[in-house]
């Protein structure tokens, strides 16, 4: 099943825009889209409105339609073809441009007599936790502000990110679909792991999977070995060199982000080739205990911060640490479970110049039905780590779990 939208979504956001310029006193918001392929986690608030190819700018005038402004004319030629398809294209022709740049900006707000109104703007604050700096180009805002000094500006993403963090009925069946296909590819990971495949061949059984189920995911994490305690995408991703052979007694840890309708899902896979090292399997123990205890206090009227505290417990009682946040909001981004600190106490730390913690974000945050979260639960026993976990909604008698494949230590088949 690949679920879409209906026009009935589409004006479900487009009234939430008007009420969030009501509540806020602006009478247009400007909502800046990262460039399409930004990695895991794009930010793009510009298809939340649109629907579209990612990487506009969107202009939407209280009174108007909003106007989408592309980079280049290859979007219009999409939507010419999605039209030719009877698609059901969100956008009029005659509210798109190859305008993403400041005297587009600046044109739409004069024609709708905007020089000297409140303007909203989406992308003038850090999205958290994959960008600490706003995300808005310097460069075209200041040409921007240059031409229309008497506009009130307003930054936006707290509000906005307050009111769609809610999923729709819509959103979170193209969001079960995501989770299924992720579920997919963790299930093909684990089939062909196995001594002296390497870690490119996992990687790839994953990835193919998701292009094969309609989708494409962005990228994953991925690591391999006896035992380590380190985040990231594959070293061969951005360093010339061979990717790793499998080999007996190793633990592959991968984290599997699946986009379908840019309604994300992640999956934390964690597969044992053969016998692994004792602290792997009590990592994974805790590991699970965080899960158990976050799946637990997930429901409405408890708040973000409860659900953190909840998943620390299991560690600070086992002596173990997080390399990576426990948990964290999606659709959108936005909380944050603090990571980082154990690493102080690696013998190789003091060589460092900096090595700060990232903090828990959002912690006040109150839950309600609907809310997203990436159930991320990892622990490091002995510098060896473990993660497991899936994606949870907030339910409205608690946590709806969407994956069960991946909230366990998975066995390699001998």
């Amino acid at each position: 099943m690949h679920p879409n939208y209906s026009l009935s979504e589409r004006d479900r956001r487009w009234a939430l825009a008007r009420e969030l310029m009501d509540d806020q006193g602006v009478d247009a918001l400007v909502i800046y889209g990262e460039h399409e392929t930004g990695g895991p986690a794009p930010f793009a608030p510009d298809v939340y409105f649109t629907n579209e190819r990612p990487g506009a700018i969107v202009v939407f005038p209280r009174d108007a339609d909003p106007i989408s402004l592309v980079w280049s004319p290859m979007h219009i030629a999409d939507h010419i073809e999605a039209r030719r398809r009877g698609e059901a294209c969100w956008t009029e022709p005659h509210n798109m441009r190859v305008a993403k740049h400041a005297q587009g900006v600046v044109d739409v707000l004069k024609e709708h007599g905007l020089e000297r109104s409140a303007v909203g703007v989406i992308g003038l604050e850090p999205y958290p936790p994959f960008h600490f700096n706003p995300i808005m180009p310097y460069g075209l805002w200041t040409a921007v502000l240059q031409q229309l000094p008497q506009v009130n500006v307003k930054p936006m993403w707290l509000p906005f990110l307050l009111r769609t963090l809610t999923q729709s009925a819509e959103e979170l069946a193209v969001l079960r679909r995501s989770a299924e296909i992720g579920e997919a590819m963790a299930q093909a990971m684990l089939d062909v792991a196995a001594p002296g495949v390497s870690e490119a061949e996992v990687y790839a059984a994953g990835m193919s999977t998701s292009f094969r189920l309609g989708t494409v995911a962005p990228g994953m994490l991925i690591q391999s070995g006896p035992g380590f305690a380190c985040w990231g995408p594959p070293v061969w991703s951005y360093r010339p060199q061979e990717p790793r052979t499998i080999e007996d007694g190793d633990v592959i840890l991968a984290e599997v982000f699946c986009q379908y309708g840019m309604r994300e899902s992640q999956h934390q896979v964690a597969i044992a080739v053969g016998e692994v090292h004792p602290d792997i399997e009590v990592a994974a123990k805790v590991a699970r205990a965080s899960y158990e205890a976050g799946v637990a206090a997930l429901r409405p009227g408890n708040t973000f911060g409860q659900v953190v505290d909840a998943m620390k417990a299991p560690l600070d009682a086992a002596g173990g640490w997080n390399v990576h946040p426990l948990v964290h909001g999606m659709n959108p981004y936005g909380t944050v479970c603090g990571f980082g600190g154990g690493m102080r106490e690696l013998p190789e730390a003091a060589e460092y110049g900096l090595l700060a913690e990232v903090p828990t974000i959002g912690s006040d945050l109150p839950l309600a039905e609907g809310m997203v979260f990436a159930f991320e639960p990892n622990c490091v026993i002995g510098g060896r780590l473990a993660n497991i976990g899936g994606t949870v909604v907030v339910g409205a008698d608690g946590a709806v779990e969407l994956n069960s494949l991946t909230t366990d230590l998975l066995r390699a088949q001998p």
